[in-house]
Parts: C-alpha cells; structure tokens; sequence
C-alpha cells in the first residue's frame, strides 16, 4: 500500500492510437470530413420530414403513423450522429488537453465547433419540432413506437424545453454567436490559464513554475514552500486578471441575457432544469449543508492543531496530514484500486485493469497540460481519463473517482447516445461510490495502531468532502451575486475579489484565517467560463451526498445493492434525479436524506478530532 523508495517512473500518457494514429492519419481525416457530410445528411433529412417548429395540427390515424414514422428516422440519424461526433471530438480534445499549444489540433478544434454549432442548432430543430406536437400527440407517439417509447423522457424534457426557446432565427443566430462569444471567452481563459508561469523562490532558490505546479505547492508538507507557491500565484492572477475579468463578464452576460429571452426566471432555474432537480431539492441540500458549515470548521481547527498552527491560511487547506512517512506510488496505487475495485465486484475490477492495461489515463503532470483532472468518453465503453498525479493517497482516490466515471460510461454504453444524456448531478454518482470503496478499504487495512496513516487517509477524505460542500457552496454563493450584479453592469476585477472573499467569510467562517484567504478563485476556477454549465457547482454537493447515501446503502444489504446499481449507472439519462433516487427509497426533496449522507462525513470528523487530540 505504501510505496518504494526506488527512483519515481515515469507517469503514463493516454494511448489515443487505437482511436485513431494521429491527427494528420488518412483515417482521422477521413472520420473528420464524415462529421460535415454527416450533418449535410442530416439537415437534409430534417428538411424532407419538415422537422421545425409548427402550429399543432390534430393528428388524425394517418397523420400519427407519419409523426412515427418522423420521429423514428429522425431520432435514429442524430444517435448515429452524435456518437460520431462525440468521438472525433474526443480524440481532438485528448491532444488540447495535454498540449495547449498544439496549434494542429487547436486548429481542428477550431473547425469542429463550427460543425457543432450545426449540430447545436439542429437539435434545437428537433426540440421545437417535439414542441409542436403537443402533449396529447407525444403520448400516442409514444405509445404505439417503440423508438420513441425508448426515448419518452427526453422527448417530454424536449416538450418543456421547447417552451423555452426563442424563435427559429434566433436561436441559429445564437448558436452562430456563440462560437465568437462565450465560447470565445471560454477559450481565452482556457488557453490564458494553461500557459501562465510564475517565479517562486524555493529553498532560496528562484524557479519558473507552470501554474499547476505552483498550485501543486498547496500539497507540499513545507508550509514556507506553500505559502511561496500561494503568494506567487495570487500575484500572477493579479497580473493577468484584466483580460480573465473580461471573459467572466462576457461569459455571464451571454448567459443572463438567453435567459431571459428563453422566459426562465433566472439562470438558476434553467441550471436545475439541466441537473434534473427541482428549487425543493436544491433548498432541501443546501439547508443541510449550511447546517454542516460549524462541523467542517470543528476539522479545520483539529487540521490546524494537527500542523501546529493557531489556525489555517488558504495555503494551509491542502497541506498533507499524518502518513507513514512514504509517498504512494503511482504503480502501487493502480494495483490497490484493481484489488479493491474487485472486492466489490470482478466486473469493476477486470474494469480497473483493463484501463491501466490500456493506458487509458495521462497521469503526468507537464507545462501545457490542463490542471485537474477529468474523465471523458471516447467511443462504445472506452473512456479516457486526464490527471495529475501526486505521490499520496489523495492522489490515488482521484484516480478511483475518475475510474468510476469510467465505469458509469461502461454501464451506460448499451444506451444510445439521446438516452446517455447525464445532468451532472448524477454523474458523480459512480465516481463517488468508487472513491469511498478506496477509502474504506485502505482504512480497513491499515493496522490497528497505525494513527498517523489512518490520519492521512481521513484527512484526504474530510477535505474532499470540504471542498465540495464548505467550498462548493461558496462558489456557488459567488456565482450568484455574479448574476444579480451582471444583470446591471459589468463587474471589476475588485468586485470578483469581494464577491469571493464575501462567500468566503459566509462558509469557512472561523475555520480559516480569513487575512488569508483566496480571492481570485474566480479566476482558478474553468466551469465559470462555460456558457453552458451555469451554476456548475451545486451538482457535485449532490454527487457526493447522494454516493454516500448509496454507499450506506450497500453496507446495508450488499447483495441486494448490488443488483441494481449497475442498471441505475445506466438509467442516469432516462428519468430525474428524484425519481431514480426514489428506486432506492431516498426522498431527497427532504433535508432528512442530505442531514444523513452528511453524518457519515460527522463521524469521520469526530474521528478526525480523536486522533488528533
């Protein structure tokens, strides 16, 4: 479990050759080109049927037997489609993602987006042809085909999205905008951000860092070095906020202008409509959450006492805990997750191992690769995964979180593409139920008097969980005042700063030093950027509870769990959260449900604080 002192291998790097051997290969270009005569065919298709938006027409026999027949051609095209399409792109991303400067395959991408703004505004096409039909129509449809039937809620969801859209032109001229506007601004502070470096004075010795790895300072176990890794960055964000500040603004305004002309309410309502929840669910969760607020500070100030300090500086969240002493090796971890993956089931470990057989993930940190880490489909059951490994155990457990998308994508590969359709707050389902099988089962074997170990593993686990409730939360907060503010002006670089620092105070309250606290996390953060995933961060509070509360659930009755699952995994496209939740007796429009996955995360801080003292 722990790892050698041998000299550290090399980190992996993904194999895309059995996409496809290259960029400039025959068989790329040709599957490139196929994605334009595609959507040629496509558009064609959708002319010939007339599928657009349309006064609703009472459908006689024969008239039902041709809104079938329109509905089975037209779905069956854009699932062929779409997969098609989601594997070039992928293929193309996996070169950006690891090289911001391969101007070859920014190129490409370039060309792609253009190709799915068409493919964007025809399914918006197909949406308003859905609309059309109204509901009595659709329910026919539904009933005597079976295609359809096998698509029904998305074509309900498409029946309510449909009344959200603007006319025809409008939304093709909003696509078209799009590439040019928020999608432009995207890019701008993906590119920015991944090539930014920074000087920081390490061991009194001056050194060039890329970003990511002045941010990996945080996880090193010499505060001096964290705290010379946080001040360079917050200057180098300082440095380049002006043109960050302009995507932010750009990206909001985009946002807060469709929405009001689809007539949503606010841009949170069309964020839940997306996640597959209601106001009643996400009030119900963040009730919970806030009431957890003076819990994860009780960790934060045990956290501090366990490193000697009188309380946390921001540099201080990410600082490493306990331990025996020796890092985990990336080959060691790997073995760890297969053995553990298949003490739950051989189907999740033979998985686990045919991803690292495969070389499916990119492990190495390396300048202009994107921080984080990530995991994407590519084609059938294949995934691919982006991460930037650290020797610790908190590196090892994103790998089992990243994995168990992986594995989501396996379960969900029988589906057709318009059936995958996974909002985000059930696509951190695998990933979490994946990441605890790791935790426990280290903690499980760890000796009964090897504290500081069990402390590393605890504390991996506990700071997740602040991030993603404590932290989550106050990004969330953020992104609000964001709306409401944008709604009237732009913001300044100074007003992003308060913003944050405001949501800041508001969540880690006096669990952290607020002197030092981070206010240009609006900057770090990508998911803001993204004209299509507003309010991107309630969806992962949500994952995370609701694996926990699946997690206990197994504990409970593995067997019986077990039977199930897999066929969850694979449903996460077909219903609402509320609905699949139900499947397995959770009410989660309750704060009961979310106060109960939030125990198990009390019990590992009183744990925490036990150990500690």
């Amino acid at each position: 479990m722990s790892a050698t002192t041998s000299p550290t291998p090399a980190l992996p790097r993904w194999d895309m050759t059995p996409i496809y051997s290259s960029l400039d290969s025959p068989a790329f270009t040709q599957a490139f080109a196929q994605i334009t005569s595609d959507l040629d065919d496509l558009t064609a298709l959708f002319g010939e049927l007339h599928i657009e938006r349309h006064e609703p027409v009472p459908a006689d026999a024969e008239g039902d037997a041709v809104i079938i027949q329109t509905a089975e051609r037209a779905i069956e095209r854009m699932n062929a489609v779409f997969a098609h399409y989601r594997t070039v792109s992928a293929y193309i991303s996996s070169f950006v993602a690891t090289n911001s400067r391969d101007t070859v395959a920014l190129a490409r991408q370039s060309e792609l987006q253009r190709q799915g703004v068409r493919l964007g505004q025809l399914r918006t096409r197909f949406t308003a042809w859905v609309g059309s039909l109204g509901g009595a129509t659709l329910d026919q449809v539904i009933e005597q085909s079976t295609v359809a039937r096998d698509h029904a809620f998305m074509l309900r969801e498409a029946q309510t999205l449909a009344a959200h859209q603007m006319s025809p032109a409008e939304e093709a001229l909003a696509a078209e905008l799009a590439v040019s506007g928020g999608s432009a601004w995207g890019k701008l502070h993906s590119m920015l951000t991944s090539q930014l470096s920074l000087d920081v004075t390490l061991d009194g010795k001056p050194q060039e860092l890329t970003m990511s790895m002045a941010r990996n300072l945080a996880y090193d176990t010499d505060r001096e070095r964290r705290r010379a890794g946080y001040e360079a960055e917050l200057a180098c964000w300082e440095r380049n906020a002006l043109p960050i500040a302009a995507a932010l603004n750009g990206v909001k305004g985009q946002v807060g202008t469709l929405t009001q002309r689809r007539n949503w309410q606010t841009p949170l309502d069309a964020a839940l409509f997306d996640a597959r929840i209601d106001r009643e669910t996400l009030d119900a969760m963040m009730t919970a959450a806030h009431e957890s607020f003076p819990d994860f500070r009780r960790y934060l100030r045990a956290k501090a006492r366990a490193l000697g300090l009188p309380a946390l500086a921001w540099y201080d969240i990410f600082a490493p805990v306990g331990g025996s002493g020796h890092a985990w090796a990336y080959a060691d971890g790997a073995q760890f997750i297969v053995a553990r993956f298949g003490d739950y089931s051989q189907k999740l470990g033979d998985f686990a191992a045919r991803a690292f057989r495969e070389r499916w993930i990119d492990a190495e940190p390396r300048p202009g690769k994107a921080d984080g880490a990530f995991c994407m489909p590519v084609r059938a059951d294949e995934s691919r995964v982006l991460a930037n490994f650290k020797p610790s155990f908190g590196g090892v457990s994103t790998l089992a979180h990243e994995l168990g998308h992986a594995y989501h994508n396996l379960c969900i590969a029988g589906r057709t593409m318009l059936q995958r359709e996974t909002p985000m707050t059930l696509a951190e389902t695998a990933s979490i139920f994946c990441e605890t099988i790791v935790r426990n089962a280290a903690l499980r074997d760890l000796a009964p008097d090897d504290s500081a170990a069990r402390l590393e593993i605890l504390e991996a686990a506990l700071q997740d969980a602040c991030q993603v409730v404590v932290d989550i939360t106050s990004r969330f907060l953020f992104e609000q005042g964001v709306f409401e503010r944008r709604a009237q002006r732009e913001l300044s670089i100074d007003e992003f700063n308060s913003l944050m620092l405001e949501a800041q105070r508001a969540t880690y309250g006096d669990g952290l030093d607020q002197q030092q606290s981070h206010p240009y996390m609006w900057a770090v953060k990508s998911h803001y950027y993204s004209v299509g995933r507003s309010f991107y961060n309630f969806p992962y509070m949500f994952g995370l509870l609701f694996g926990l509360g699946l997690y206990a659930q197994y504990q409970q009755n593995p067997d019986a769990f077990r039977a199930n699952y897999d066929d969850l995994l694979a449903s996460t496209g077909e219903a609402d959260a509320a609905t699949l939740a139900a499947r397995f007796g959770f009410d989660i429009r309750t704060p009961n449900f979310w106060r109960s996955s939030l125990d198990i995360v009390r019990a590992d801080i009183a744990h925490f604080e036990e150990l500690v003292g």
